[in-house]
């Protein structure tokens, strides 16, 4: 427990992270929340609710949730979410409806399996896209950590993922690995004055508000049932699915995703993403009954042995080391106390 909560400072309205471990923890647990929306939606779509409805309800009532918490945590400073409307509206139309459209949109002529591989590259467009900035080559850490992440999300996945597919669902399944991107890029920004929490839950509405009116007016399907779903080995209510997608699998995995990539950055916070893969398979044998294989084991191995990597990289540029003038030896009794 206490390596948990390392490096985590409980205020009354907000969750302030201050150091890497306690960064990690919070990623985690945002990988966790993401990774129990499939085998919560999957009875919503199977029961008769469209893509579109699930996700929008998803989103719109998740933001409404942390919108209390966001109020209190911006303490009267409106001032700070129109200074950061950009953002507001970069997560919520890029990293929350952009991002979900495509996926929908890829996977109506791609396999699932193929869509969630693509999209799950968004490591690996912001090590691109860094490196096309900065002009300096990644270290081998990262390229190291690259290639097990990649590995392990196949054998997560599926080998059958890696096929030759529909070019038009191949590129919205790119599309929705560049909003991921974003959402990570756009969460990781440095902002004393916007709150993590205010960014998520008026991202998420947003969002939600975006979805909600593509599918009211009938540019996209929006259905929804209300009868009882099998969840859990019984039938339940269908809002029983709908609360556990919005509370755990949407407000507290935006939240806390948020607020770690501020921490960790965009580049170590989207590798930790990549354990939301193997957390969905977790769940899907839990709750659905979905096999699990040694084979996704395995490539939950490698999928943490890269975030590992890719960490050592990240602490080797936090902390430089400090010239040799500048360096001061210890009095011997603080040595000797060691």
């Amino acid at each position: 427990m206490t390596g948990a909560t390392e490096g985590l400072t409980m205020q009354p309205t907000t969750l302030k992270l201050t150091s890497i471990p306690g960064g990690l923890a919070v990623a985690v647990l945002s990988a966790v929340s993401f990774g129990t929306s499939g085998a919560l939606v999957k009875p919503l779509l199977e029961a008769g609710w469209s893509p579109t409805a699930a996700v929008t309800v998803r989103a719109f009532t998740a933001g409404l949730v942390l919108l209390p918490l966001a109020i209190m945590a911006l303490r009267g400073r409106w001032a700070a979410l129109w200074l950061g409307r950009w953002r507001v509206l970069g997560m919520g139309v890029v990293g929350v409806a952009v991002t979900q459209l495509a996926y929908f949109a890829a996977i109506q002529t791609i396999p699932v399996s193929t869509a969630l591989l693509v999209e799950f590259l968004a490591p690996l467009i912001l090590v691109g896209v860094a490196w096309a900035v900065s002009r300096r080559m990644p270290r081998p850490a990262v390229f190291l950590g690259s290639a097990l992440a990649v590995g392990g999300l196949v054998l997560v996945i599926g080998p059958g993922a890696l096929q030759v597919v529909d070019p038009v669902g191949l590129t919205f399944a790119f599309l929705a690995a560049i909003g991921c991107a974003t959402y990570f890029f756009i969460a990781a920004r440095p902002d004393r004055d916007l709150p993590p929490v205010a960014l998520a839950a008026f991202g998420l509405i947003v969002g939600g508000v975006i979805l909600g009116v593509l599918g009211l007016t009938g540019v996209l399907s929006f259905t929804a049932t209300f009868g009882e779903l099998p969840l859990f080995g019984a039938l339940l209510p269908w809002w029983v699915p709908i609360i556990l997608l919005v509370v755990v699998s949407t407000a507290v995995a935006y939240g806390t995703g948020i607020a770690a990539a501020g921490v960790l950055g965009s580049r170590l916070a989207s590798f930790v993403g990549l354990l939301e893969v193997v957390f969905a398979s977790l769940f899907a044998w839990l709750l659905l009954g979905e096999q699990l294989t040694p084979l996704q084991l395995l490539g939950g191995l490698l999928i943490l042995g890269g975030i590992t990597a890719v960490r050592s990289e990240r602490a080797e540029v936090l902390l430089p080391p400090l010239p040799a003038a500048a360096v001061r030896p210890e009095p011997e009794t603080a040595a000797s106390a060691r």
